[in-house]
């Protein structure tokens, strides 16, 4: 409303946060002069369609709910629409960029619950053309424009990786080049990391290692890693991955120990990007750590990795908590721990062993596995029977 003013009368707008609350619980019921004009410019319609009184009428009031309801409404029509207010044109500001990041926030949430899922891929993509619509819908400043790209940029790698984690790699490629060239008109190093790291990840997925070491180490170049040791430990957490998957074990374990000395070095709490924030601890770092061992067929200390993986993991990682589950299961069976391994692929959680395309994947190759280690026996019946309920429910 004040930059609407400003663009109508040329000076400052002197609206404050109590004007708003006036307007939307319903104290202020005929808003006049420029509280009127201001409306009017942001929503684009006459007070008597935001359900407000116009100053010469005595029509009775509108329930402050139903007022709400359409002010909400309105503001998202606001903020998408090409269209000038009044001959002129909208300044897009902080509160779309604070817009956007409650809405990439949301995202990497849904990740983090369910993760894997077309439709969060969907999403995400969306959000980014959202986030892009909105370049065209009024003047910005640079820096402003730059953080919109930023957002569009998140997005598209959130939708990169929900598409590796549903193995559809043909998607995940396409979003990671779309995600690319955004991250490098928005100039923002965090998010070239993120796309980066995500892409050696895809690479280390698809059997790719020498194309993943070669992805993840454009991540670790950027000046952001020697600026903050927490971005240099997941670089080189990922890393050992890759070496991992590779099949070599001393660079592994050297790359493990030195994303552990990174990670204690890094100021807990020094301010980063909401996606770093939301993933990467002790815990993760564990979990690649699991993930590698178990590629180099060390399963008592990919297990170990696993337990210290599952004990430190925040309540919201749902996703990682399945994935660990079933690696932990996966390296007590090649240990010959058959019991306890059958008990522990039982105990991932329903709705992840059913939906959760990388967690279905894992569990299929257990109960493969278990055949060859353990054919015909009681627990291999009772894991037969448990997969085909589980994997016979709707998706």
């Amino acid at each position: 409303m004040n930059v609407a003013l400003l663009e109508i009368t040329g000076r400052p707008g002197d609206m404050s946060d109590r004007t708003v609350r006036n307007l939307i619980n319903g104290a202020t019921r005929r808003p006049i002069g420029r509280t009127r004009r201001a409306l009017e410019a942001v929503f684009r319609c006459p007070l008597r369609d935001l359900g407000f009184e116009p100053p010469s009428t005595a029509a009775p009031p509108e329930d402050p709910v139903e007022r709400r309801q359409f002010i909400t409404a309105g503001t998202a029509l606001a903020l998408t629409s090409a269209a000038p207010a009044l001959g002129a044109p909208r300044r897009i500001g902080v509160s779309d960029i604070e817009r956007l990041q409650r809405r990439f926030a949301d995202i990497i949430a849904k990740d983090h619950r369910h993760g894997g899922q077309l439709g969060i891929e969907q999403k995400a993509a969306a959000l980014a053309d959202e986030a892009l619509a909105l370049q065209d819908s009024g003047n910005a400043s640079q820096r402003i424009r730059k953080q919109v790209y930023a957002s569009a940029a998140a997005f598209r790698s959130s939708a990169m990786w929900a598409a590796i984690d549903g193995r559809r790699f043909d998607d995940a490629t396409r979003h990671m080049r779309v995600a690319q060239e955004l991250a490098e008109m928005a100039g923002d190093p965090y998010i070239k990391f993120r796309i980066w790291s995500h892409a050696g990840a895809m690479f280390r997925h698809m059997g790719r290692p020498a194309d993943a070491a070669t992805a993840n180490e454009v991540a670790r170049r950027l000046g952001i890693t020697r600026q903050d040791p927490m971005f240099a430990s997941l670089g080189l957490a990922r890393q050992g991955a890759i070496y991992g998957a590779a099949g070599d074990g001393a660079a592994t374990r050297r790359a493990f120990d030195q994303a552990q000395d990174a990670m204690l070095r890094a100021d807990p709490g020094a301010q980063r990007p909401v996606w770093m924030n939301a993933f990467y601890d002790q815990a993760e770092l564990d979990s690649l750590a699991l993930s590698a061992n178990l590629a180099l067929g060390d399963f008592e200390r990919a297990e170990a990795h696993g337990h210290r993986c599952l004990a430190a993991l925040r309540p919201h990682m749902h996703r990682s908590k399945a994935i660990a589950t079933t690696r932990v299961a996966r390296a007590q069976l090649e240990q010959g721990d058959v019991e306890p391994a059958v008990a522990t692929a039982m105990s991932v959680p329903v709705d992840a062993a059913a939906r959760h395309p990388r967690v279905v994947g894992m569990l299929r190759a257990f109960g493969s596995r278990l055949e060859v280690i353990a054919p015909d026996t009681a627990l291999t019946h009772t894991w037969t029977q448990y997969a085909h309920a589980t994997w016979r429910q709707p998706a």
